[in-house]
């Protein structure tokens, strides 16, 4: 598949028509976000894979984590869909408790894409759940993390992650976070709530950190972790949080970004493989390795967490 021609103006504000005759202002186009890359070359990333990047996203509120500095800047969440803004943006109302109802953005398009990553977003996190039942999560995931461990370490912990998971019948799915670490994805059937999903997820990285105490931990605390252990994070299935979605551009010194590999591939990946700069191109030979992470709801892909005893869709 040939390279489509750039959409984005390389300097100035730019005012661009997308699809349903949408227009998105794009602001300070040759702002440096990298020492070689533009604010213009990150929305432009974003325009190359908005095809595979978008499914992974649409209906689900976006957390926003702004970097109006560029990569090595300050940075800030909002989780609050920011005002003046695009009556074709879709909110979505989460109750968050004491700070009341909070209206996330939804990106469902390449405008609300483009919008999004124009207020300085480098990388998407969305919700774990759809729009429709923003408490019930249709995937179950683990966060590799090495802390001061080598990425050695993290690929065979995801190696045997795999191996306990599809011991248990589940369909597992492989990315780099794009960071340090490394994401394990398991698509389920929507009816446990998050609760549930987050027990079952502390539950099986624990034990495995029982079985492999000299390379993994589970140890949430950072102050309580022993050293050298590559951490199976369960908690970032916990009410509220996210993890940097497919295909996001992280703020690393070479633009790297979360992308999806196979399990054979992995033994010899480095989070350094894929860069801004050669993502498009992978995807254009490839495909979406994770399509079937957006099958519908009633997919067999996706597994029935209920086998083990949690809820049933009410």
């Amino acid at each position: 598949m040939a390279r489509r021609a750039r959409l984005i103006p390389e300097s100035g504000d730019a005012i661009v028509e997308v699809e349903d005759n949408k227009k998105v202002k794009l602001t300070n186009l040759d702002k440096p976000f990298w020492p070689a890359i533009t604010k213009g070359d990150l929305i432009q990333y974003y325009v190359d894979v908005a095809e595979w990047l978008l499914p992974h996203v649409r209906d689900r509120a976006m957390v926003m984590k702004r970097y109006p500095h560029g990569a090595a800047g300050d940075f800030f969440f909002m989780k609050r869909a920011p005002t003046p803004r695009p009556a074709w943006i879709e909110t979505i109302a989460i109750d968050h408790g004491s700070a009341g109802v909070i209206h996330f953005p939804i990106v469902q398009d390449v405008a609300s894409l483009l919008w999004c990553i124009n207020l300085g977003c480098i990388d998407l996190n969305q919700w774990y759940a759809r729009k429709d039942d923003p408490d019930r999560p249709d995937y179950v995931h683990f966060d590799l993390d090495p802390g001061d461990a080598p990425f050695s370490a993290v690929r065979e912990t995801a190696l045997l992650l795999d191996e306990t998971l599809r011991g248990l019948g589940m369909p597992t799915f492989v990315k780099t976070s794009g960071s340090k670490g490394v994401h394990v994805y398991v698509p389920i059937k929507r009816g446990p709530e998050q609760g549930e999903v987050w027990a079952f997820a502390k539950t099986v990285s624990v034990e495995l950190a029982k079985r492999y105490p000299k390379l993994m931990t589970a140890v949430y605390v950072r102050k309580k972790r022993p050293p050298g252990r590559v951490l199976v994070d369960y908690n970032q299935n916990r009410w509220g949080a996210t993890l940097a979605s497919i295909y996001s551009v992280r703020p690393t010194p070479q633009a790297s970004v979360s992308t999806p590999v196979t399990w054979k591939e992995l033994p010899k990946v480095e989070i350094a493989d894929f860069t801004l700069h050669n993502v498009p191109a992978r995807l254009r030979r490839k495909g979406d390795l994770w399509a079937p992470l957006c099958s519908d709801e009633d997919d067999p892909i996706r597994f029935d967490l209920s086998t083990f005893g949690l809820s049933t869709r009410r």
